[in-house]
């Protein structure tokens, strides 16, 4: 296996996993709504992503104009999608989230074929299409209906489709490492969520930070979300996007919405069908579907 082999694997792997910690974000989300307003915890999660990663801050001396404006584009897209995201928790069902965030494996092959230029395979179609009937599935009947929550969410996954497709460009023409991008994407959600509170909202979600002795739990949902959802979640994302294409990156994300679904019902009591396990099943048989290189493959059974 040479090396580009070997780091393809690694970021697959790594993919894998920001999807099951992506899953289980929507219920520590939810859980932590209830100690501090939306754009207050998005303030604070990201502000301190933002202070651990600022040393990363100085390769951006190197950046040309075109590179810092590419990266800005993915952190302002990046804000919508957590305003959209975590607005539209607060209104709707966790698992109807997952599911939804979910159609942005629909959209990213199309985003990708329009703004990069590079269509889509067959078997990567296929897996969208498997993985769409999964998520589907998995919601039930909650897919039939719709609330502003769930519009939310639906904005968001184009959104997601988009900061995909822009941050690939972004890392393709220029060498700038992930955790660098991560930062002031960080940095932009940060302080874009504190600009959002102090404006239009500031007595509503511009609130005093709960203290560590009274509310450990709510630190420890925020210590989750800033080490596990953020900081290895989008640097990973941030270093599989540069060896892949941005619909690879989507399916092998896919699995998110069943692990999101799982983690609802024992973190939150959401109840899942029979049904419903089929259809996680059939995302993550869509996540190994986009995971196999089948040209290798075919060419190893061949010389077989």
């Amino acid at each position: 296996m040479s090396k580009q082999e070997r780091l393809l694997l690694l970021s697959d792997l790594m993919l894998l996993a920001v999807a099951v910690v992506w899953g289980t974000s929507y219920g520590v989300v939810k859980s932590a709504l209830v100690f501090y307003p939306v754009l207050g915890l998005l303030a604070l999660r990201f502000g301190i992503t933002f202070v651990i990663l600022s040393p990363a801050l100085r390769h951006l001396r190197a950046a040309d104009a075109r590179t810092l404006r590419g990266v800005l584009i993915a952190g302002m897209l990046l804000l919508g999608i957590y305003l959209c995201e975590t607005f539209g928790i607060l209104m709707t069902r966790a698992a109807n989230a997952a599911f939804l965030i979910s159609l942005c494996v629909v959209l990213t092959p199309l985003v990708e074929w329009w703004l990069l230029k590079r269509r889509p395979s067959r078997i990567e179609w296929a897996a969208v299409a498997l993985s769409l009937l999964g998520a589907w599935l998995l919601a039930g009947d909650s897919a039939l209906s719709f609330n502003p929550g769930d519009a939310l969410i639906l904005l968001a996954a184009l959104l997601r489709a988009l900061t995909v497709c822009v941050t690939k460009r972004v890392m393709r023409d220029s060498a700038l490492p992930p955790l660098s991008v991560t930062a002031v994407q960080s940095g932009v959600v940060a302080f874009g969520s504190a600009a959002a509170a102090w404006l239009f909202a500031p007595h509503q979600q511009w609130q005093a930070v709960p203290t560590l002795n009274g509310h450990a739990t709510f630190w420890a949902y925020v210590a989750y979300l800033v080490l596990a959802c953020t900081l290895f979640a989008f640097f990973a994302q941030n270093f599989a996007i540069k060896r892949s294409s941005p619909t690879r990156v989507s399916l092998l994300m896919g699995s998110e919405p069943a692990f999101g679904a799982l983690f609802a019902c024992i973190w939150l009591g959401e109840r899942i069908s029979v049904t419903a396990w089929i259809g996680g099943a059939l995302i993550v048989a869509a996540s190994i579907l986009a995971t196999v290189r089948w040209s290798a493959w075919r060419t190893s059974v061949a010389r077989a």
